[in-house]
């Protein structure tokens, strides 16, 4: 198989190339605008997946993280605008922990426009599905997770190495085996 054929036959080329976009919405305000949104009929991406969650606060760092190692090319928190939130405060609690976990998605080398927070209320169905649209359309000039292209090939090289090894066990036994048997002939 040439090169040309590989890129062809590639699931992520750039013609096909859909982002996978995971949207964790608040309940109150952000769940409720997505709901708007598909009721006024409004046309958004469909490589969107939304997970209701009670407060954007309930998200942790390490979901998104898990999202993002698992495949996901970003992930969007929307929550209730600041001052809003149902819970009193848990949309300045989401707000301070965005920040921490930019700074080690930065780290990481992970593109900011992988990982944003927005305010959505439940009367803004057009926002909401604006917010979509402008995220999907950053990922895509991304391209790819590169995490998950990276991890992908590590799992490969590791299962390589496994399968080595496992070869190299069974030669082993084999060999041990043989010489066993011949042990026994020269013993009889």
């Amino acid at each position: 198989m040439t090169e040309d054929t590989k890129m062809e036959n590639s699931s992520h080329n750039k013609e096909e190339y859909q982002p996978r976009v995971l949207v964790f919405a608040c309940n109150w305000c952000s769940y409720a605008g997505a709901d708007m949104a598909g009721v006024s009929r409004l046309q958004m991406p469909p490589n969107c997946r939304v997970v209701r969650v009670m407060c954007s606060a309930r998200v942790r760092p390490e979901m998104v993280l898990s999202a993002l190692f698992k495949g996901m090319d970003a992930v969007l928190v929307l929550g209730c605008h600041p001052g809003d939130c149902h819970y009193s405060e848990g949309n300045y609690y989401t707000r301070r922990r965005a920040l921490v976990l930019e700074k080690l998605l930065d780290l990481l080398g992970i593109a900011k426009e992988r990982f944003q927070v927005r305010w959505v209320s439940a009367a803004e169905g057009e926002k909401f599905a604006k917010t979509i649209r402008e995220v999907v359309e950053q990922v895509t000039t991304l391209g790819p997770s590169p995490i998950f292209n990276s991890l992908e090939s590590l799992d490969i090289k590791a299962q390589k190495l496994e399968n080595s090894k496992s070869e190299a066990r069974n030669s082993k036994q084999i060999q041990m085996t043989k010489k066993q048997k011949s042990k026994q002939k020269t013993n009889e």
